[in-house]
């Protein structure tokens, strides 16, 4: 039994993928736009071309799903196990330096993550089931 289909997980992580994508490039083109910004771009370029690119993946993932292409599996197995690690990284960095008391920050994250976290890993045990292994073969 699969926990989600594969054209959900297709179409959500190639719709929110894409979107995060415009996004980010409306961001950075705004920033890019004002006085005194384009020292602060240049010093976190590489960290965006990172984002960038694990987004990228995270789009590409989908629409492979979507067209049924064997090599689709990994890279949205790369891209969930990445999403993963980089919001509890993120959750945990901006707990440490929150002010005390930290229970509500705490329980607001968690919210957040907790949902994230957990179609995250009902992608990867769907990528990794029988059916998606026949549908996406190749």
């Amino acid at each position: 039994m699969d926990l989600l289909s594969l054209e959900l997980i297709g179409w959500l992580f190639s719709v929110v993928s894409g979107i995060v994508l415009a996004l980010g490039i409306l961001i950075i083109g705004a920033y890019y736009v004002r006085d005194g910004t384009r020292g602060y771009i240049g010093k976190r370029i590489l960290e965006d071309a990172l984002l960038f690119f694990i987004w990228l993946l995270g789009l590409t993932g989908g629409v492979g799903v979507l067209l049924g292409r064997a090599w689709s599996r990994p890279a949205l197995e790369l891209f969930c196990w990445t999403l993963m690690v980089l919001l509890l990284m993120s959750c945990w960095s901006r707990l440490r330096v929150a002010p005390p008391p930290r229970n509500m920050r705490a329980l607001r994250m968690a919210l957040f993550v907790m949902p994230v976290v957990a179609f995250c890993i009902a992608t990867i045990l769907t990528l990794r089931s029988e059916t998606a292994l026949r549908v996406l073969s190749g």
